[in-house]
């Protein structure tokens, strides 16, 4: 029993952690008052260029790193549509995460079926330096001046930048580390979690990421916790299949998704979104 339950908490972990990075920067994003619903983008785009440095290389690390960047600058071109164009940010976000995938699944093509010779394991210093970072963000976000900025800019963009606060430039930063994180997380599935690629090997983790981001109240703490019971859901969803129908069981973690967004429809704006957030906004406005 007792190595039952660590093998859950293990694999818990591993499939947790791309939903932890991606979840962290979602939340920071819409901290800032700007919706990204383009994660699951992000997340293949960063797959497939850690994949590609990683086998090219032979070095895994510079593959995230290829991925950060991937991430990165996708994100930034949802913010200048989201941000300085003032375009609606959730159509924007949509367009993101189908452009994504299929940019990913275009260069992709002859990259299926080869080997990395070179991986990360599963539960390695991501995972950990994940659970750092979401301390970390949690400290940063609730107990420092740059935190306080950060909330300010989602609750009162007109108000922040009255008192000095260059609401653009915050924004800007908050969407392109919510991609950076974005992409750590898809890299992680090709170069430690499954080191190989395949086309739409994301398999909707990134919606999961922005549930769990609302799920979470928009806390990196509490993310921590919704990320990792998604993945004990992911395991049993695989290990229970002899006692339970397997369709059911891949079914539960969507389920739960759809009704982790229902539970925070109904709770009244104000407790925990940010006032602002997917309102436009431009220097001059009140």
């Amino acid at each position: 029993m007792i190595d039952y339950v660590l093998t859950t908490v293990v694999r818990a972990l591993a499939v947790g952690t791309p939903l932890l990075w991606a979840s962290l920067g979602e939340i920071y994003a819409e901290r800032s008052g700007v919706v990204n619903l383009g994660v699951e983008g992000m997340m293949i785009l960063g797959a497939f260029f850690a994949f590609a440095v990683a086998h090219t290389t032979g070095h895994p690390v510079l593959g995230l790193l290829a991925a950060a960047a991937a991430g990165g600058a996708a994100a930034f071109l949802h913010a200048v549509v989201a941000i300085t164009l003032r375009g609606n940010q959730y159509v924007s976000g949509l367009a993101l995460a189908m452009f994504g995938l299929g940019a990913a699944g275009v260069l992709g093509r002859g990259w299926e079926g080869i080997p990395l010779l070179t991986t990360l394991p599963e539960v390695s210093a991501l995972t950990y330096l994940g659970l750092g970072l979401a301390v970390v963000l949690w400290g940063a976000l609730y107990h420092t001046r740059l935190g306080l900025v950060l909330r300010s800019v989602g609750e009162a963009p007109a108000a922040a930048a009255a008192a000095g606060v260059n609401v653009i430039l915050v924004r800007y930063a908050a969407v392109v580390f919510g991609g950076v994180l974005a992409g750590v997380a898809g890299g992680f599935l090709s170069v430690a979690y499954r080191p190989s690629w395949t086309e739409g090997m994301t398999a909707g983790l990134g919606w999961i990421a922005i549930a769990l981001a609302i799920f979470a109240g928009w806390d990196p703490l509490r993310a921590v916790a919704g990320t990792f019971l998604y993945g004990a859901l992911f395991f049993l969803s695989f290990r229970l299949q002899a006692q339970i129908p397997p369709e059911f069981l891949r079914m539960l973690p969507f389920a739960f998704t759809i009704a982790a967004l229902a539970v925070m429809a109904r709770r009244q704006r104000g407790q925990g979104a940010p006032e602002a957030l997917g309102v436009p906004w431009a220097p001059g406005e009140r």
